[in-house]
């Protein structure tokens, strides 16, 4: 999986939504679970570090078993340290990809099934750029969604 594009994270203002106290039942819904526990800033809540935050775009389908799609947005932070078990962006030899991390192999693990392992030999570039603390991907018939007046 290839990254599309990248876009710096940047608080530009505070959005408080509905937040609802009870959590949504995937099965039967609760008619006395309809009770607000105030709101909630998705910048608050999905950007922790926004000086050392961007945004990318999600290319490919090594990442499926994860939930990551092609077109998803990636919230990928810089400032956390990456572990293995890790989904992060990598450049390997100046490509940029998102693999799970496996250090103690040396080696980048797709999430399908149909994809190889990248091996990383000795002599390689890796550098990673950071770790994938979210994905975004849209769930309405057609892929459509809100449209902004900024480049994501």
């Amino acid at each position: 999986m290839k990254l599309a594009s990248l876009t710096p994270a940047c608080r530009r203002t505070r959005l408080l939504l509905p937040l609802y106290l009870s959590r949504v039942a995937a099965g039967f819904p609760s008619p006395a679970d309809d009770y607000l526990d105030g709101g909630l800033d998705l910048n608050e809540h999905l950007i922790a570090h926004a000086a050392a935050t961007y945004f990318a775009r999600a290319e490919g389908d090594s990442m499926i078993e994860l939930g990551i799609f092609s077109g998803d947005l990636l919230i990928v932070d810089r400032a956390v340290q990456a572990v293995d078990g890790d989904v992060v962006v990598v450049a390997v030899d100046g490509e940029l990809t998102i693999k799970v991390l496996d250090l103690a192999h040396s080696r980048l693990l797709p999430a399908n099934k149909r994809c190889r392992p990248i091996e990383i030999a000795p002599e390689s570039q890796v550098d990673i750029e950071g770790v994938v603390i979210h994905a975004v991907h849209h769930l309405k018939a057609g892929g459509g969604g809100p449209t902004c007046d900024w480049p994501v």
